[in-house]
């Protein structure tokens, strides 16, 4: 299971740098159908249609003819989150977050800002796999959703981000611990009290806590 979701993930992460290849070098004939220089309001009708029959694979070559042709348009606001929610229901996270932050990046407005960036701590969390191999996405995710909340302190989606916050606050609580232990049957005592000294800082020391008893804590932890 483990290797699945990482040769999952690996290739998500292909079809970002495709995506984004056949943006920069886009040639007019990016669909199986070669069709080009058509209508925004076309192309969007072709993306609608795939994402109703679950092939986002050519959701996304229809975005890319999109984007290129029709780079100031509007119509591409919608189809960035429309995209980013479709990859998130197909637990296609990465793919997720390449929208969400080229919605961030291009559209600065605050409320349609709020709700991507909402996505994107959401997308980043429902991404994690592996916390011993997922350490940087950890505290990435927890860094922008405390962001989202100095940002957003009165948005509707507090509550949800609050949540995402404590889980990641226990899965960071819980490696550090492994961390620790290890060093400590290992007898490095320097690098035992350093982490040790981390753990004491976290307000989940003072809790009482039941771990997980496998190695995929974080996916125990998230459900």
């Amino acid at each position: 299971m483990i290797k699945l979701a990482f040769y999952i993930k690996g290739k998500e992460v292909v079809r970002v740098f495709l995506l984004i290849g056949a943006f920069l070098i886009f040639s007019g004939c990016a669909t199986k159908e070669d069709l080009y220089n058509k209508p925004a309001m076309f192309w969007y009708s072709k993306i609608i249609e795939e994402v109703k029959k679950y092939d986002l694979e050519e959701a996304d070559k229809y975005y890319t003819s999109l984007a290129s042709e029709h780079i100031n348009s509007p119509i591409l606001k919608d189809v960035m989150i429309i995209m980013a929610l479709a990859h998130i229901d197909d637990e296609e996270y990465v793919l997720a977050r390449f929208y969400l932050d080229e919605y961030i990046k291009r559209f600065g407005d605050k409320k349609g800002s709020e709700y991507a960036r909402f996505l994107k701590v959401k997308a980043s969390f429902f991404g994690l796999q592996q916390a011993n191999r997922d350490q940087k996405l950890i505290l990435d995710t927890l860094r922008d959703s405390k962001e989202f909340k100095d940002k957003y302190p009165y948005s509707q989606y507090s509550y949800m981000v609050d949540t995402i916050i404590s889980k990641l606050e226990i899965a960071r609580y819980v490696l550090i611990k492994d961390i620790a232990s290890l060093h400590k049957k290992l007898e490095n005592e320097k690098a035992y009290e350093i982490y040790k000294a981390k753990m004491q800082k976290s307000w989940v020391n003072k809790m009482d806590i039941e771990e997980p008893k496998n190695n995929n804590f974080v996916r125990k932890i998230f459900e």
